[in-house]
């Protein structure tokens, strides 16, 4: 039996890494070995994370298999989002479709560091008069 061939593809998104394959199946999205409905808390990220298949309409054509690190949910979905659309273009499909919906491209927003003398990175202490 021959084996299936899976697509790899990265994702970044604020301190979060993603893993992804990607490989032609029935629609199937696993995510740190879990269903990713049971995964995500929230609807609307698995919404996000799924929009590279929704876009090409390829939905239930390819499985998803997803490795994440670091981060919190959001950080999560986006990055699961990129490393799925990085995979479908190693598969072979249509870049314009993706890029025009602005899915090629890394969110490159990221927590800003503290700096000293403020309470955070641009909160400066309470001024006083005297």
């Amino acid at each position: 039996m021959a084996e299936v061939k899976k697509f790899y593809g990265t994702g970044r998104r604020k301190s979060s890494v993603a893993r992804v394959y990607v490989k032609a199946g029935k629609g199937k999205i696993v995510v740190n070995g879990q269903d990713v409905k049971a995964y995500m808390p929230y609807a609307t990220l698995v919404m996000d994370l799924s929009q590279p298949l929704e876009v090409l309409g390829k939905a239930d054509k390819y499985d998803v298999e997803a490795f994440v690190s670091g981060g919190g949910f959001t950080g999560q979905a986006g990055a699961i989002r990129l490393g799925i659309a990085r995979a479908l273009l190693e598969a072979g499909e249509d870049r314009k479709t993706l890029k025009v919906a602005g899915l090629v491209k890394r969110d490159a927003r990221a927590k800003e560091r503290k700096k000293y003398g403020l309470k955070a990175a641009r909160r400066a202490p309470q001024f006083s008069k005297r």
